[in-house]
């Protein structure tokens, strides 16, 4: 859909509008002008002072800031006649020249006599064609506005591609150059993100330009057609936009640069194209095709009216020339002609859009200017440029070389008259321009810098504004800015609401200097701010409610009290504009009078606000009741009922002279409490109409889109007006944000809606009819997030950050449930383009990786770890395949993912071995086996099965051989204490009733106590012998007394024998031969041990209290002491 402005004066039909404005811009800023004298001979070099232009009505021409540097007015003075001269103003107050291959740039002074101005004249690398001022641009590390000489940089690109790079404008010698392969002529060189640059090719080739710290300049391309929603759909609604693969063919106009929103546009011939940037990546967002969208809609603004208009239309041709930001949207600059149109002229148009995000809304505005010129070539058209001031963003100039056009982008009511400004004395033209000081600025070759601005008799008030706030005015009695304190307060002595309207009165009748005084009367810096808020809010909510007092029909139900700006329009859309217009008016003298920086925070709705937030809700809810009314034209029934049961649920009467819809749209502010009646409208629709029915479909669309289309309204005023409401650096802390289409009341709507549409209408719809019930919700959805995004981001930003940790964490909790329940149902009916949409855009990982794996796409797993890699979406997948057990999948990521898999595993050291073998990295895997093997002590079968798979790896691994031996030698007797657990008797375990499959890891002087209890009924020499060999394990354990363990040792393997035979016998040495305890020593002595330090005293033995039977017998002590002597002697 679009609006072409084809009433009273679109196109070639369009009529003179009488001039009755006030001037538009009031001061110019800090820069200075100086009024142009007339009839002054007219010379090739700039002269301040003299005009060279055509008489005006509208519009003055000024010069522009200080007289022009010398450098530039010698280079004018000596170039030749046909040598092409161009020259390139930008906001930030830095313009630059080309004059052949000088370049030559400086800083427009903010004084009437520059004595420091900075100008720099630099030599541009040879070339066989012409330069231009679009071939350049220049960064900075700090703002350009007061950035340093030295911190300013240069690219040049020549139209062949050498570039020439200047890291430091006060160094003209110091630069360096490369050639870059754009595989046509260069086009244009823009200013991003991080110091880069965007170079353009004609055949719209783009590539980015960055600087290392060394200075040098990298080149990498800007690849098109990659958005994050292409190949998971073929149908992506435009709300979301679109990848096309662009033309071959197709050449590039325009490069446009939007810091703010860090985004890039590019105009083509076939197509509007839009990247997101950041410091070190670039992401193609949405391709636009104007030619499809736009060109037919154009044709309709210009021929719509003729008899001949498919004809006309069937050869229409359209070229779009350039493209600007102002605060109405992204303003495109197009000129239509038809070959066979008699006489065949160029008609310029402006095509205003409206940039929802992820693409290009639907609704547009074509205005049709009175620039209607013969047409001579397409070149001649791509000659012609738009300058644009971002604020209004209503006025437009079209300028060539000979002339600047000023017009209306037709986005406003509030239109400035149009007019054409020639430069046509001899020798004069315009050799470029742009904004600065937002003001249109020119170069002229004969004038210098010269701005256009506005005569006093102009003014961007509509007219039914105008006239309603001068008759304010009338009314209210005068304040003069020279009267005493004591005249303001005889006016109105407890009033301070009234008298602030007086000052704005006084401000909109251009008096800044009365409403400033007359302001600080009022509220003087050191007084108090509630006050102020209140009063602030007051006047900002009487113009959005006011009454249309001059509607005859209303002249009953004004209140008598009713001191506001009564509205003289009779259209209830036009009332809304005006209002609107009305609060633009009174933002900018808050913010003229130095009121808005002082504004602190009211309550609403229970809950603290930031006053300029309030104010920025009054005008968002003027865009919801401007949305709303445009759907009461289409759906007429629907609405009628709705804001009838609205008005009833509020106890408001109709007067009979009105309709609901007067009263209604009046009070803007109460604008919310339409949408929970359509809900319950849209309710009573479905309870009466069949499930077959054409009304039972139509009305939950057109409840979706009403809805849809009032929040989005109030969302994209809230987003693009931004700037104008933010606040100050310092400001204290604010509370936390909570927009009106965040509230409890629009919530509920949106998941009362969420319900209705999933439960009631889903199940019974077709395929068709449930395509577009999900495209609407994931709209009302993406409301619905986006409000949290905002309450969360509010408290991030407080000072000191997230100074409520509490709320904000739990904040965040409710967001991801409300987030998940609102998302899954989606997938669950097997929408999965529209639920990775909104999961993409608000990092739902979880719903993104379920249905990845639902869907075994494994590739947009991969795509999604490389565009989520600063928001860990990596981390999130491994540990979500952790979780659902999946750790092969989590094993088996590509080599891309290795080193953050490898990263992740970290903290997962039973998995990560497994991965350093899959990447033949032996030696990490070994260390972590046997990290994991030394933490290892509750399982015995898992320890021996770590260490043997670290014993394996190291021998694997590429560790020096020496490193090696050492390793493997430390694991070999950590095997060697292992066996002796896994040698226990089978019987013994039984008994025990332990597993040797699971059971646990056991110490040294555990394996010692079951060794030698009276369980280990078959217990022999080398059961013995192992308890005494574990001896040597229990050393670094504490608190038991080794020698005393050895001790029970012996004393067990005597008791294990039945000494009570050998009574009688009188060869101690041949009694004792077949006991254990003799065996246990042979072994000892087969080993080399010493048996005089190694035996315990025999004394210390008899006494052990497991020989407390035996010791009675006298023979038993007679047979061991022998035994002990024997053998001591034996080894000495």
């Amino acid at each position: 859909m679009f609006s072409p402005r084809t009433v009273a004066g679109s196109g070639r039909r369009q009529q003179n509008r009488t001039p009755v404005r006030k001037n538009a811009y009031g001061t110019a800023g800090s820069l200075l002008f100086t009024p142009r004298s007339r009839n002054l001979s007219a010379r090739s070099t700039p002269t301040r002072g003299q005009s060279h232009v055509g008489e005006t009505v509208n519009y003055d021409v000024q010069t522009f800031g200080s007289s022009l540097p010398v450098k530039v007015m010698e280079a004018l003075t000596m170039a030749e006649a046909d040598e092409q001269i161009s020259v390139k103003v930008i906001e930030s107050g830095w313009a630059w020249m080309v004059c052949g291959e000088r370049l030559i740039i400086w800083k427009i002074s903010q004084t009437a006599v520059a004595k420091l101005s900075v100008c720099k004249e630099l030599q541009l690398p040879p070339s066989e064609h012409s330069y231009y001022a679009d071939l350049l641009d220049i960064t900075s590390s700090s703002p350009l506005e007061s950035a340093a000489l030295q911190s300013v940089c240069i690219l040049v690109v020549s139209a062949e591609g050498r570039a020439r790079f200047w890291p430091n404008l006060a160094q003209e010698g110091n630069y360096s150059e490369t050639d870059l392969d754009l595989g046509e002529f260069c086009n244009s060189v823009v200013t991003v993100r991080g110091g880069s640059f965007i170079v353009s090719s004609l055949r719209n080739r783009l590539l980015r330009a960055s600087v290392d710290s060394a200075g040098k300049l990298h080149f990498r391309e800007l690849v098109q057609g990659q958005g994050v929603l292409s190949g998971i759909g073929r149908r992506v609604s435009s709300l979301f936009g679109t990848f096309l693969s662009p033309p071959a063919n197709e050449t590039l106009h325009s490069v446009l640069w939007v810091g703010g929103a860090s985004c890039l546009y590019t105009l083509t011939s076939s197509g509007l194209n839009k990247w997101e940037l950041d410091d070190t990546w670039e992401q193609h967002v949405l391709r636009w095709d104007t030619q499809r969208a736009l060109t037919e809609s154009i044709a309709d603004a210009i021929w719509g009216s003729d008899s001949n208009y498919e004809e006309m239309k069937e050869g229409a041709n359209v070229a779009y020339l350039d493209m600007k930001l102002s605060q109405c949207g992204l303003v495109v600059l197009a000129a239509a002609w038809n070959p066979s149109d008699s006489p065949c002229l160029a008609y310029f148009c402006l095509v205003t859009l409206q940039d929802n995000g992820a693409a290009i809304s639907d609704l547009f505005t074509v205005e049709v200017t009175k620039f209607n010129p013969p047409f001579q070539s397409e070149e001649a058209l791509h000659a012609t440029r738009l300058v644009l001031p971002s604020s209004p963003g209503s006025t437009a100039y079209i300028y060539t070389e000979e002339l600047v056009f000023a017009c209306s982008t037709g986005t406003n009511r509030a239109a400035l008259p149009e007019e054409k400004i020639t430069f046509s004395s001899p020798g004069d033209g315009v050799r470029g321009g742009g904004c600065c000081a937002n003001l249109p600025v020119f170069f002229s070759q004969n004038s210098g810098l010269v701005a256009v601005v506005a005569r006093e008799s102009a003014s961007i008030l509509p007219e039914t504004m105008e006239d309603s706030l001068c008759s304010c005015l009338a009314a209210t009695p005068e304040v003069s800015a020279m009267e005493t304190g004591s005249r303001a307060e005889a006016v109105a002595q407890d009033d301070k609401t009234k008298l602030l309207k007086a000052a704005f009165l006084q401000f909109c009748r251009n008096d800044l200097v009365g409403a400033q005084t007359l302001t600080d009367e009022l509220f003087p810096v050191d007084g108090e701010g509630a006050e102020l808020d209140s009063t602030v809010v007051q006047i900002d909510l009487d113009l959005v409610d006011d009454y249309p007092a001059s509607d005859p029909r209303w002249a009953e139900s004004v209140p008598d009290e009713s001191v506001g700006f009564p509205l003289t329009s009779l259209i209830i859309l036009h009332q809304l504009e005006d209002k609107m217009k009305a609060h633009g008016c009174f933002m900018d003298f808050l913010l003229q009078v130095g009121l808005l920086e002082r504004l602190g925070q009211v309550t609403v709705r229970s809950s603290p606000m930031a006053t300029r937030l309030l104010l920025c809700e009054h005008a968002e809810k003027l865009q919801a009741a401007m949305a709303l009314k445009n759907h009461h034209a289409k759906n007429t029934e629907l609405v009628t009922r709705t804001i009838s049961k609205a008005l009833q649920q509020s106890n408001t009467p109709v007067p009979p002279s009105l309709t609901a819809a007067d009263v209604f749209f009046r009070e803007v502010s109460q604008i919310s409490s339409a949408l929970e009646c359509l809900l319950e409208e849209e309710e009573r629709s479905l309870k009466e109409n069949q499930v077959n029915s054409v009304q039972w479909a139509e009305t939950v669309l057109a409840v979706n889109n009403i809805i849809k289309d009032m929040l989005q309204a109030a969302g994209q005023y809230r987003e693009t007006k931004a700037s104008l409401y933010r606040c100050v650096e310092d400001t204290a802390t604010e509370p936390e944000f909570v927009p009106w289409t965040a509230s409890t009341a629009v919530r509920s709507v949106i998941s009362r809606q969420h319900d209705i549409i999933l439960h009631s209408v889903y199940p019974h719809a077709d395929s068709s009819l449930r395509g577009v019930l999900c495209e609407q919700l994931v709209a009302l959805l993406d409301i619905y997030l986006g409000g949290y995004v905002a309450q969360l981001t509010s408290l991030q930003q407080q000072r000191p950050p997230l100074a409520q940790q509490d709320r904000y964490s739990s904040l965040e909790m409710e967001y991801i449930q409300r987030r998940s329940e609102l998302l899954h149902p989606l997938m669950e009916l097997g929408q999965y383009q529209w639920a990775a949409t909104l999961a993409e855009k608000y990092c739902d990982f979880d719903i993104l990786v379920q249905m990845c794996e639902q869907t075994e796409n494994q590739s947009r797993l991969q795509l999604y770890m490389n565009k989520f890699s600063q928001q860990n979406f990596s981390d999130f997948l491994f540990r979500w395949y952790m979780e659902k057990g999946k750790r092969g999948k989590l094993l088996s990521q590509p080599a891309a993912q290795h080193q953050q898999l490898a990263s992740f595993l970290q903290s997962h050291q039973h998995l990560s071995w497994l991965h350093h073998i899959h990447v033949h990295d032996y030696a990490s895997a070994h260390k972590t086996l046997y990290s994991q093997t030394n933490m290892e002590t509750r399982y015995f079968v898992k320890k021996k099965t770590l260490l043997a798979l670290s014993k394996l790896t190291a021998l694997a691994s590429d560790l020096p051989q020496d490193e090696i031996h050492k390793q493997v030698h430390e694991m070999v007797e950590q095997e060697r204490f292992l066996l002796h657990q896994e040698t226990l008797p089978r019987q013994l375990l039984q008994d025990k009733q332990q597993n040797p499959d699971n059971m646990p890891l056991l110490s040294a002087h555990n394996l010692i106590q079951l060794y030698i209890c009276d369980d280990n009924r078959g217990a022999n020499e080398y059961d013995y012998k192992k308890a005494l060999d574990l001896l040597e394990y229990v050393e670094q354990e504490d608190q038991v007394d080794v020698q005393a363990l050895k001790c029970d040792i012996f004393s067990k393997a005597l008791r294990r024998d039945d000494w009570s035979t050998a009574d009688g016998n009188d060869d101690p040495l041949d009694a004792a031969k077949d006991s254990v305890f003799v065996k246990i020593l042979l072994k000892l002595i087969q080993e080399g041990v010493p048996l005089q330090t190694y035996l315990p005293d025999v004394t210390d033995l008899l006494d052990s209290d497991d020989l407390s039977s035996l010791k009675t017998k006298p023979y038993f002590e007679f047979v061991l002491r022998a035994n002990y002597e024997h053998f001591l002697q034996a080894q000495m």
